[in-house]
């Protein structure tokens, strides 16, 4: 039998077209032309390459942008909190240090250096950041630094003070001036431990401000209901302040939950201070009543 084949008449059989050159299956249809001696297929993997290349682009641009609108505010860079807040509060810490009786004050230093070291240091400071606390170059980290440390330094000092002489008996004759001792270095520790947690949370106020670090130190609620909050709310040093008095009544957290082991350890430290201040204040005072 003769195998079958194209009637005569109806020429040759269409070859495959060469590399370079268009088929008929490409005549007439609308497309990119290649340049000479350059396969199609490999001009159109190209284009398809750069185009999905920018549409993923695009795409990636667009969720970004919109995880910056619905970003809360301690998420995102921020103005710096306001100065006067912080500062107002050592105000009142370094007057309720003066305050305190002379046996109660680092001795043989004289009474006023410490409160003078400490006002020089706040205005240095203030100075630096008059209004917002924004910018901080390396020394003004480290003044900050030293100021809480002297102002926690001068405060265990008449904690310790305190507490040997209730031991000894020889704290106080009365009830009265030995509960407003106590109380003022109590008060002192709340506002010296909220410096802390404010200082090191997350870098400190001016890494906060800008965003640099997102894991967080402390779990504030409102960072787990950020529908119910304001866009702009963002934790401040009244936050701190209002952590460290509920750490020291309740000796433990309450609404807010430490996140890093220092923060857990600081917390740590100062509700064993606030107790055994306030036990022992408080039993001795009791102890001294008029009957």
């Amino acid at each position: 039998m003769r195998e079958s084949g194209p009637a005569r008449g109806d020429g040759p059989l269409e070859q495959p077209p060469s590399d370079g050159q268009p088929g008929p299956a490409d005549r007439g249809q609308p497309g990119i032309t290649p340049p000479l001696g350059v396969p199609r297929h490999s001009v159109l993997a190209v284009c398809n390459s750069v185009w999905y290349g920018l549409m993923t682009r695009a795409d990636q641009v667009e969720h970004n942008a919109a995880q910056a609108v619905h970003l809360p505010a301690w998420r995102r860079k921020t103005r710096g909190e306001l100065r006067w807040p912080v500062s107002v509060t050592v105000v009142v810490a370094i007057v309720l240090q003066t305050l305190l009786p002379g046996q109660l004050s680092l001795q043989p230093l004289p009474g006023w250096l410490m409160p003078v070291l400490e006002g020089g240091l706040l205005v240095g400071l203030a100075i630096s950041n008059p209004i917002r606390i924004e910018h901080r170059a390396r020394f003004v980290r480290w003044a900050s630094l030293v100021l809480i440390f002297v102002l926690t330094g001068a405060n265990a000092t008449s904690a310790v003070l305190l507490v040997r002489g209730i031991l000894t008996g020889h704290a106080g004759s009365g009830a009265g001036p030995l509960l407003a001792s106590g109380a003022a270095i109590w008060a002192t520790n709340v506002i010296a431990f909220a410096l802390w947690y404010w200082e090191f949370d997350r870098g400190g106020p001016v890494h906060r401000a800008h965003g640099t670090f997102q894991y967080l130190d402390f779990l504030f609620p409102q960072m787990t209901v950020n529908e119910l909050v304001p866009r702009d709310w963002e934790p401040i040093f009244v936050d701190y302040l209002y952590l460290s008095f509920t750490n020291a009544t309740a000796f433990s957290p309450t609404d807010v939950m430490p996140l890093a082991r220092w923060a857990k350890l600081t917390m740590l430290v100062q509700s064993t201070v606030s107790l055994a201040l306030a036990a022992l204040v408080i039993a001795r005072a009791i102890n001294i009543l008029p009957s």
